[in-house]
């Protein structure tokens, strides 16, 4: 079981960093033949993201909902996420190769992805009693105090004056 750490805590990397959600889903569920070597791909790749840091990922989680797998990944740039994506040194290349000559276009797996570019300070995130997880895993777990304890504080907006509310709204 992971630490769980009691109270706010928060996360901080430092300079950008890019938020990449990848997936697949399973469209026709007997086809196991076909959706199986695609969730199956990813255990390689990320074991070489893991073992080889100077790819650039900083880490990786995985999730699991109705008819698929999806993995948010932390990486240190677009460039190495696409140098990834694109080198014939690594894993992922021929899994994208395998998936398009078994599936292609034929409806029985789908797959997507976005991509995020996050640029300095441009983030916040909050974990109240939780594990490490996330953001706070790709870099610093800090606690959530002083000017770290809103998220107004956390984007470096203490200034700006308060959202109105709809329950009372400003005069016009």
């Amino acid at each position: 079981m992971s630490l769980l750490f009691r109270g706010r805590y928060t996360a901080q990397v430092d300079g950008p960093f890019v938020v990449f959600i990848i997936g697949m889903r399973v469209n026709r569920l007997w086809a196991v033949h076909r959706w199986l070597p695609v969730a199956s791909a990813m255990g390689p790749m990320l074991r070489q993201l893991f073992t080889q840091r100077e790819m650039g990922l900083l880490h990786a989680e995985t999730f699991f909902y109705w008819r698929g797998v999806a993995l948010v990944q932390y990486w240190r740039s677009f460039e190495q996420l696409e140098q990834f994506a694109r080198s014939p040194a690594a894993t992922h290349l021929e899994a994208w190769k395998r998936f398009n000559r078994a599936v292609g276009s034929d409806g029985s797996v789908g797959i997507w992805h976005e991509t995020y570019m996050v640029q300095a300070g441009q983030y916040e995130a909050v974990y109240g009693n939780m594990p490490r997880r996330g953001l706070a895993r790709a870099g610093e777990h800090l606690p959530a105090t002083g000017r770290l304890e809103t998220a107004k504080r956390r984007l470096g907006r203490d200034g700006e004056p308060a959202v109105p509310s709809y329950d009372n709204p400003p005069a016009p």
